[in-house]
């Protein structure tokens, strides 16, 4: 038993409605308490409701709802509260109902939400006539649509029977084109039948006459072979014929041979006369001697270590560098990782290169140092020192391969001295004829 505003005995709280609430009564109902939700403090509202306080009236009534209707039937103090509103912003609907007169010229809906949301006496009357009056006028609509729906698919069926007799027609035409053409069609193939036998025929005439020519193409390959035969009868005695002339002119060659040797006298007496007139010096180099190597009791890159110093000792590179257009090639990170690996790449480089500035300018050797190019995370900014070459090397070529590849670069017997501590390195460059040298023989040099 729920209490309206303005209840009291025998007013409409005693009153129960035995049926669910039509859908357009309680569309009405909560576009009521919508509307009257915003005029009270958040402590009016029960507390199922408070959290949609802040929104819109037509949020409120899209997201809350089912909340809203549930409680305005479950909290008397919260659907007297809407009443107050209702009856504030509708005070001659609210009038009517109190009443028990309301307006005939309102919408029932209208009144039964009112109603339904005030509880005057005869409110579940109202509520139960509004939604009998909702589902009639339902009825009325859906018989409206009906009837309007049934029209259409007349109209539409009209259309149809209407496309089916000129579809059929329009079949009916192309079904005679098509016999017309099946005609013309079965005539054209009798007339390629007749072809196909004519062909035939002819077929089997250039059969006959292919082997007509094929027997008189055997007779002359018959005849051709008799001809190359008696031919070669005929090359034979011709060649007999040419041998036995060659023999006569054997014979009769020393005439041709005295006047030649007589010819080659003379071109002697005058390259001999020539000589004197040019009065050339006698040749004291011979080809030989131009050629680069090693004669017995000089010394190479490869002997210099026979002076009785150590592999370790830096004046054996001394040594080496001192030897005629020698050819330092330093593997520059294999050297500085080795000295002083705690620098950064940049200092190892600067500081390597500087010291290999002062020793190019003391012996006067030619010097190269490689950097492996993989090493660096972009492109090197470097001025070269005075007397040295400094090579990185391409994207999938390491430094070791590059150094192979200058020793290979040299000419045999130039005296090419590698600095790397890799082993593979100095085998490497050992077996094309340079000489290995650690990397601490040159950092101790340097240092």
């Amino acid at each position: 038993m729920v209490e309206t505003a303005g209840g009291g005995p025998g007013d409409g709280a005693a009153e129960v409605l035995d049926r669910p609430l039509p859908d357009g009564v309680r569309r009405r109902v909560v576009q009521i308490v919508s509307d009257g939700f915003g005029g009270l403090t958040l402590g009016e509202l029960p507390a199922q409701l408070r959290q949609y306080a802040r929104f819109a009236p037509n949020r409120r009534a899209k997201f809350a709802g089912n909340a809203m209707a549930a409680a305005l039937e479950t909290d008397p103090l919260f659907r007297q509260r809407i009443g107050e509103k209702l009856r504030e912003a509708q005070p001659e609907l609210s009038s009517a109902l109190d009443s028990g007169s309301p307006p005939p010229a309102a919408d029932p809906l209208d009144v039964a939400a009112a109603a339904y949301v005030l509880r005057p006496a005869g409110w579940v009357k109202l509520v139960t006539a509004a939604g009998e009056e909702a589902l009639r006028a339902d009825a009325e609509r859906a018989d409206e649509e009906s009837r309007a729906e049934l029209e259409r698919l007349r109209e539409q069926l009209d259309r149809s029977r209407e496309q089916t007799r000129t579809e059929t027609e329009r079949l009916r035409t192309e079904l005679e084109t098509a016999r017309k053409e099946a005609e013309a069609l079965h005539r054209k193939l009798r007339a390629a039948l007749s072809d196909v036998k004519r062909g035939e025929a002819a077929l089997r005439k250039a059969q006959a006459e292919m082997e007509a020519v094929r027997s008189e193409g055997q007779a002359q390959v018959s005849a051709a072979e008799s001809e190359t035969r008696r031919l070669k009868a005929r090359l034979a005695e011709t060649e007999a014929a040419l041998e036995a002339g060659r023999k006569a002119a054997r014979e009769g060659r020393s005439v041709e041979d005295m006047r030649v040797r007589l010819l080659l006298d003379t071109v002697l007496d005058a390259a001999q006369g020539l000589r004197r007139e040019l009065a050339l010096p006698p040749v004291s180099v011979r080809p030989a001697e131009t050629v680069d190597a090693v004669e017995p009791g000089r010394m190479s890159p490869k002997d210099i270590a026979a002076r009785a110093l150590s592999e370790h000792d830096p004046a054996i590179l001394d040594q080496l560098l001192a030897l005629p257009q020698a050819h330092l090639v330093v593997d520059g990170y294999n050297v500085t990782k080795t000295g002083y690996p705690q620098m950064p790449l940049e200092k190892q480089r600067l500081r390597l290169l500087g010291q290999l500035s002062q020793l190019a300018a003391q012996t006067g050797a030619e010097v190269t140092c490689v950097f492996d190019g993989a090493e660096l995370a972009a492109p090197v900014l470097l001025a070269p020192p005075r007397g040295v070459r400094v090579l990185f090397s391409k994207p999938g070529v390491t430094a070791d391969e590059l150094i192979r590849q200058l020793v290979r670069a040299e000419p045999p017997g130039r005296p090419v001295i590698v600095a790397s501590t890799d082993r593979e390195v100095a085998d490497g460059v050992a077996r094309v004829g340079a000489r290995p040298v650690a990397s601490a023989v040159l950092l101790k040099r340097l240092s």
